[in-house]
């Protein structure tokens, strides 16, 4: 068994570069442990550069182990150390925080079947326990040459942060930084109900007092502190380890020719034009049209060969056929490529949602991102720019959001669109090697 077996560690992958969103996890548990660690880092710099580097991507696989949290960082050339280390609870607080529990019949039914159920804080208030981090009780050390004064530095809070994505996926991590895995608390925890059952069926066979006078009843006994060493250590047996997994086969080895003898990129593109001409007809045979899609004008059609046709001495044709600058057939083509007619119609023809579809993307926009790192925005019919910078989002007649860039006084389509105006908001913004916004 490695060490890290031995200390209950467990480690998890690093996570990829997140563009834009919460940084905080959206969890019970999550949220209040990153709310516990604003309290005790309540100084807003630390916090909000942390939030922005812990979107970066820069941040290597992390350990979670009892009383420690641990990753690499990685800043340039140079990799720092970062630790969070939190007090480990002794055995007495434990079997006081099973024994508030086992007086919450509904908690403890939820943590035996591998919940852990948000009353459970009313349990570690009754045994006055800390499970949150708390002040004097959270610290922080990281081998970089942030400035001593910045206390906790970035990348603390960052992995405090990415600690609550953890625990989004699995709370009992909260356990485990204080001392005990899972399997070792469910067992503490039926070792607690045990001994209350038994407590309960003496009071039952108890005779209690009669209409005669009779010497008073000894005092019962107390009860052996090592009967409670005893009942953890029956019940803290270790499982069985699982047989190691085989390792994965090698990938196969891509052929060096194709194997029809015909280039993918021009096969490509005409089947992603063929499927979404087939989109637009299905849309209608499956009833959510009101009529079927109409035949290409010249233009469309201009548009569609500029946008598939693999051949490039046909797109110079296009542009000095068309009877247009050929820049608008570029763009329009760029157009077409992201999303067929719907991308083109965005790309030209602008228009005014209603007023409800307006406020729920601003709600979704709302939800979605942090108060204070939410970009401004203008809004005009359908076209949101963003205040300042050289990006837009243009919203479909579809009901899908179109991402532009302005390049030369024009915008220029820069990608695929979302359902989605918070994502497509976050995919168009990115974030840049330092970790702000662009």
């Amino acid at each position: 068994m490695s060490e890290a077996q031995r200390s209950g560690a467990r480690g998890f992958p690093a996570f990829a570069a997140r563009r834009g969103g919460r940084a905080r996890g959206q969890s019970f548990w999550a949220a209040q442990w990153a709310g516990a660690v604003e309290d005790v880092w309540p100084e807003e710099d630390p916090l909000k550069k942390g939030r922005s580097f812990a979107r970066t991507g820069r941040i290597g696989p992390i350990t979670v182990s009892p009383g420690r949290v641990a990753a690499e960082m990685y800043g340039g050339e140079e990799t720092y150390t970062t630790r969070l280390t939190l007090t480990v609870l002794d055995d007495d607080a434990w079997d006081l925080l099973w024994e508030k529990t086992a007086d919450r019949p509904a908690e403890a039914e939820a943590l035996l079947a591998g919940d852990l159920p948000e009353d459970l804080l009313e349990a570690v208030e009754d045994a006055r326990v800390n499970m949150l981090p708390g002040y004097g009780d959270l610290d922080a050390d990281c081998d970089c040459d942030c400035d001593a004064l910045d206390h906790p530095c970035p990348h603390a809070t960052a992995l405090a942060y990415q600690l609550s994505w953890l625990l989004d996926t699995d709370p009992w991590l909260l356990l485990l930084i204080r001392g005990r895995a899972a399997g070792e608390a469910v067992e503490e925890l039926k070792s607690a109900l045990l001994l209350r059952a038994l407590a309960g069926d003496e009071e039952e066979n108890d005779p209690g007092e009669t209409e005669t006078e009779t010497e008073p009843a000894a005092t019962a006994p107390t009860p052996d502190p090592g009967t409670y060493a005893a009942q953890r250590a029956a019940y803290a047996r270790p499982a069985t380890p699982l047989p190691v997994l085989p390792p994965l086969p090698e990938p196969p080895a891509a052929p060096g020719e194709p194997l029809t003898g015909i280039e993918a990129d021009p096969l490509d593109r005409l089947a992603a034009d063929a499927a979404l001409r087939a989109r637009e007809l299905l849309v209608y045979a499956q009833g959510f049209g009101t009529a079927p899609p109409e035949p290409l004008d010249v233009w469309q059609d201009t548009v569609r060969l500029a946008a598939t046709h693999p051949d490039p001495h046909a797109g110079e044709r296009l542009r000095t056929g068309c009877g247009r600058p050929g820049e608008d057939l570029d763009r329009a083509a760029a157009a077409w490529r992201t999303g067929g007619r719907a991308a083109l119609d965005v790309l030209e023809r602008p228009w005014t949602p209603p007023e409800q579809q307006t406020a729920r993307a601003r709600t979704a926009l709302a939800t979605a991102w942090e108060a204070d790192e939410l970009p401004p925005v203008t809004v005009d019919g359908n076209h949101w720019t963003l205040t300042g910078r050289d990006l837009q989002l243009r919203l479909g007649r579809d009901g899908r959001w179109y991402p532009y860039r302005r390049r030369d006084d024009l915008w220029w389509p820069a990608g695929p669109p979302s359902t989605d105006p918070a994502e497509a908001l976050a995919d168009l913004t990115g974030l840049a090697g330092d970790g702000e916004l662009l």
